[in-house]
């Protein structure tokens, strides 16, 4: 089956709102075996509305459209629906109920806009809005069956999950294709990079779609199968994911999509390993990612944003002869920072970044973009000092960030290599 997605609303035409409720769409939808063919957007008018139904309904089997279903002048999308379909709205007794018992559980009365909520077009069939006063609807134009959901993004997800999904079931009638699709992270490569490495892979495992997405400076690979037989599906996506860890090699830091910091998370607590940081450049980006993941309390002991020399030397004990031999950003200072933030909290790891972010600040020997970056055990204390190519402040700290995150997963990675060794 081949979909449509429409989006409405003179706000999301204009760009004042993101559309994100198409791209869950799409994934839902791609998930539940149905092919996603065309996203599109238009804005509050009526005619406009039901000309792109009409065009939607000569060419798809099924489309989602979303906005336009609450109670003022501005939300018209069920009139251009019915004017796609050459009917009348009419009253529904069951779109009443919907927002009378939504109403009712949040103490508030019915009021005269709430009622224009419930006229749908003829023929219709309501779909329950559990979170929410706008009931969504279903309604066939042409060879097309429509379903028409809240823009709100809360009302949707939870319409797509109980009314959508169920009626795409129905409308497969068992011949259900499946959609599968892997999600490889990687860090280290550019775009074109990974690009190059993977050529040839269609060819190679025949069925597959290759996609590349980039939210700097992580790169992801994706990688979708379709078909009927989900056994087959399967082999032939774990033999082209073997291909691309094969081809990527250390760069790949997770099969499943994860975030870096997910990923770091995951070694420390399979490792039993905790973690303390000590942040300069980074401005505490590197406790705000670790906290993001839930279960972070299990390995995050400690956080000190020591920004200036002062700090380091009160709060991590950073010598004051080492700062003023070498300065903040250098790779002594690093390890010292590293080292005084593990001793502090206890932890198994400590890690530590000083830099120029810039845009200022940089000389020929420390240009904009170099950090150094400290990783201490009980054992040893370790510092690297890299170079990046970014006048943008908020893209090096991101990267900085990152790319300390990287240099300690490799050093976990190699310790359970080495454990698994002795056992």
């Amino acid at each position: 089956m081949k979909a449509e997605i429409l989006a409405t609303g003179d706000e999301i035409l204009t760009g004042a709102v993101i559309d994100s409720n198409s791209a869950y769409i799409a994934q839902k939808l791609e998930e539940a075996g149905i092919e996603v063919v065309r996203h599109g957007c238009v804005g509050d008018d009526v005619e406009a509305i039901a000309a792109i139904l009409k065009e939607i309904s000569t060419r798809a089997d099924m489309a989602v459209v979303t906005g336009g279903l609450g109670p003022t002048l501005d939300d018209i999308t069920a009139e251009a629906a019915a004017r796609a379909a050459g009917v009348e709205l009419v009253f529904d007794r069951e779109a009443m109920s919907c927002i009378e018992n939504f109403l009712k559980t949040q103490g508030r009365d019915v009021i005269a806009l709430n009622k224009k909520q419930a006229m749908l077009p003829e023929g219709a069939e309501c779909l329950f809005n559990s979170v929410g006063t706008a009931p969504g609807f279903v309604l066939r134009i042409g060879r097309c069956v429509f379903f028409f959901l809240p823009g709100v993004p809360s009302e949707m997800r939870r319409m797509l999950s109980d009314g959508v999904l169920p009626w795409i079931d129905k409308l497969q009638k068992g011949e259900r294709s499946f959609s599968l699709v892997k999600t490889i992270s990687t860090f280290g490569l550019t775009e074109a990079s990974v690009n190059e490495r993977l050529a040839g892979l269609t060819e190679k495992f025949s069925g597959i779609k290759l996609g590349l997405r980039a939210r700097f400076p992580v790169i992801y690979v994706k990688l979708y199968v379709r078909g009927k037989d989900k056994k087959r599906a399967d082999i032939l996506l774990e033999k082209a994911l073997e291909f691309v860890f094969n081809k990527i090699g250390e760069c790949a830091f997770s099969a499943d999509g994860e975030s870096m910091e997910t990923v770091v998370g995951s070694l420390l607590r399979r490792e039993k390993a905790t973690i303390a940081v000590a942040e300069s450049c980074t401005g505490g980006l590197i406790s705000h990612l670790l906290t993001n993941v839930p279960g972070s309390s299990d390995y995050f002991f400690f956080s000190g944003v020591t920004y200036s020399n002062k700090a380091k030397i009160k709060v991590l004990g950073v010598s004051e002869a080492t700062l003023k031999k070498y300065g903040a950003v250098h790779e002594e200072t690093a390890k010292e920072m590293a080292d005084g933030a593990r001793r502090i909290a206890g932890a198994t790891y400590g890690i530590s970044t000083s830099g120029i972010a810039g845009p200022g600040g940089g000389t020929n020997e420390k240009p904009v973009g170099t950090v150094c970056i400290g990783i201490a055990t009980a054992d040893s204390v370790e510092a690297y000092r890299l170079n990046f190519q970014f006048n943008e402040r908020l893209r090096n700290k991101i990267i900085f960030a990152i790319t300390a995150f990287d240099l300690l997963r490799q050093k976990l990675l190699k310790h359970k290599g080495k454990a698994s060794e002795t056992h």
